[in-house]
């Protein structure tokens, strides 16, 4: 019966390893070798020589944030929601791009942070800039993209984050968001426990569970970004090879304002993640894509990954989510302005 058993759970087990970025990396190849075979190897090239290329901010990335989650750094953060309110917005926007945190385990932070009466406004500035920019998509960003756009999203993190936070400042103030929490908020979603406790331990190597703690992180997020990257040099490839330019040019090209609502707008349903976004933007922009709708694109889709839109739902009302989802569309296409003017 055990036999019988495990013979019947094997299907299951290979359509959950199917489901990994790996199984896209290499069959997307392959069938461009069945269908098309000249483009098989520019494709296959050209996604290789991109990731070697990023492997030095990969390798530095993960060695940040095995760091500071070994340290528990992310427990200092929770200092940045006391005091004076504007003081509480401006830190919290700037504390948001700095934040270890996956989009999962911000969900029993803000939760946590909620709870304990933490201003909505300054939690907004958090929420918003968080998910746009963090240590590891900083460097990945200026791997892919260069260090322009890398140094400009996170000034344009920080600058959502000031947006929405003071925002809703005043929304609150005109008598909005009275009881913005639901009513039995999700107090986790299996990251483990609010990391609202304790303090920094910077010398985490002379302590057993933080060198533990420190390994398991340095492989998992080593397996997570190269798996995602590999994906998405394989998909940026292919994107040069095979969408015509001009239509790129047509829909997100040029200076005007359209081509960066255009972006904003699809980039809410069509984004992925922040580390497979640099890199397909950089076959975009190859192909004419406006550097403010390539902008506008990667913040309206930070705003509203899933993981991001899902934190805000379980948490607040639907008036606070759709002022998030709002506030999000309006800073990437203000972004994408900026940064338009900016590089001329």
């Amino acid at each position: 019966m055990v036999e019988t058993r495990a013979l019947r759970t094997r299907p299951l087990d290979v359509l959950v390893h199917l489901k990994s970025p790996w199984t896209a990396v290499i069959l997307l190849p392959l069938l461009v070798l069945a269908f098309d075979q000249p483009s098989f190897e520019p494709i296959l090239r050209k996604a290789a020589g991109a990731l070697l290329s990023t492997l030095p901010y990969i390798a530095f990335a993960v060695l940040l944030i095995a760091s500071l989650k070994s340290a528990g750094a992310e427990t200092s953060i929770a200092r940045v929601f006391k005091g004076n309110q504007n003081r509480m917005i401006v830190m919290a926007a700037f504390f948001g791009g700095l934040a270890p945190f996956c989009s999962c385990e911000v969900i029993p932070f803000i939760s946590a942070l909620l709870a304990l009466g933490a201003p909505l406004a300054s939690v907004m500035a958090f929420w918003l800039s968080s998910p746009l920019i963090d240590p590891p998509t900083l460097l990945i960003t200026a791997g892919a993209l260069g260090w322009q756009y890398a140094v400009a999203k996170a000034v344009f993190a920080v600058s959502v984050g000031l947006l929405g936070g003071f925002s809703v400042k005043y929304l609150m103030q005109a008598g909005l968001f009275a009881d913005p929490l639901k009513a039995t908020p999700a107090m986790g979603c299996g990251c483990g426990p609010s990391p609202l406790s304790g303090k920094p331990v910077w010398q985490f190597w002379q302590e057993a569970p933080r060198r533990e703690t420190f390994r398991s992180e340095l492989l998992s997020n080593g397996l997570f970004l190269v798996k995602w990257l590999a994906l998405a040099y394989v998909l940026e490839g292919m994107l040069v090879r095979y969408v015509p330019a001009d239509l790129i040019a047509q829909l997100v090209g040029g200076s005007g304002l359209v081509p960066i609502i255009v972006a904003a707008l699809v980039g809410m349903p069509a984004y992925l993640n922040a580390y497979v976004a640099p890199p397909m933007l950089a076959g975009l922009i190859e192909q004419g894509m406006s550097a403010g709708a390539a902008m506008a694109f990667m913040i309206a889709g930070g705003v509203s990954s899933i993981p991001a839109m899902a934190a805000v739902w379980s948490l607040v009302r639907h008036g606070v989510f759709v002022t998030y989802i709002g506030l999000g569309v309006l800073g990437a296409v203000l972004s994408g302005l900026v940064f338009q003017l900016a590089m001329g």
